[in-house]
């Protein structure tokens, strides 16, 4: 085993072997919450992975058997949201890994929900750990999941489940996902990794360019972009309303939202 040293906060680690990087959430005791230093931590992994010949496929996960992510920690996000930060993606025409060609398989160990969803909705093979529960919760506190699922959830999945999942707020367990197709497998916590290293190396005896170039046809065939450049402007008109600052505060007070759809 290698272990290449990068450039990355503690809360992201990277680990390479042979031709298959696994990068890890690490921040178990918060529920593998993200910040906006972990999601430049994880962009700036996976710009590495791009940029290295010897690595062929990625596997992301996260530490602990609780939570794959929770989404972003809100007392970092909902500051910098509802003023307008980008949180790193400039671009409105991309996403988290809109660049990135080679294989991502998600490792889901848990809870996978908010942005934690979200970034798994950018990886390409999905294995899910028998406790895993998928959700997108931001409705229920005045706000929207704007990192891209709108346009890539309906893509994934039957439009009602995409709906179901985006308006109701309310999660799904990993049996549900599975056949909803949102993941591939779901196998017990301890065989999780495991598993994942499998499938990475079934993908590695197959020529590296080709699998790439495989990946790069698909995604770039899917034309996303004015989706995203849609859901940044509809979403900015959320996050800058009252009840994008109701939720938050109902939420930290422990009680039901005063909605006013303003």
């Amino acid at each position: 085993m290698e272990t290449r040293a990068l450039q990355l906060p503690p809360t992201i680690l990277f680990e390479k072997r042979d031709h298959i990087a696994i990068v890890t959430i690490n921040r178990p005791d918060a529920m593998n919450a993200l910040t906006k230093e972990m999601l430049l931590g994880i962009d700036h992994a996976f710009a590495e992975i791009e940029a290295d010949p010897e690595l062929w496929v990625s596997i992301l996960t996260a530490a602990g058997d609780r939570a794959f992510c929770c989404g972003m920690d809100l007392k970092d996000a909902i500051p910098a949201l509802t003023a307008g930060d980008s949180l790193g993606y400039d671009d409105p025409t991309k996403r988290q890994f809109s660049d990135v060609f080679k294989p991502i398989i998600a490792a889901v160990n848990g809870l996978c929900i908010a942005g934690g969803l979200e970034t798994l909705l950018a990886t390409d093979l999905r294995i899910a750990a028998e406790n895993a529960r998928f959700g997108l919760g931001e409705v229920r506190w005045g706000l929207v999941p704007a990192g891209g699922s709108h346009v890539r959830l309906p893509q994934q999945v039957p439009w009602a489940m995409a709906m179901q999942l985006l308006l109701t707020g309310e999660p799904i367990d990993a049996k549900r996902a599975y056949e909803a197709g949102l993941v591939n497998e779901v196998v017990p916590l301890a065989q999780l990794l495991p598993r994942a290293i499998e499938w990475a190396e079934k993908i590695c005896k197959n020529g590296p360019l080709a699998v790439r170039t495989a990946k790069e046809i698909a995604v770039r065939a899917l034309g996303v972009e004015s989706g995203f450049v849609l859901e940044r402007a509809l979403s900015a008109k959320v996050f800058a309303s009252e009840d994008a600052k109701e939720g938050p505060r109902a939420f930290a007070e422990k009680r039901p939202p005063r909605w006013t759809g303003k």
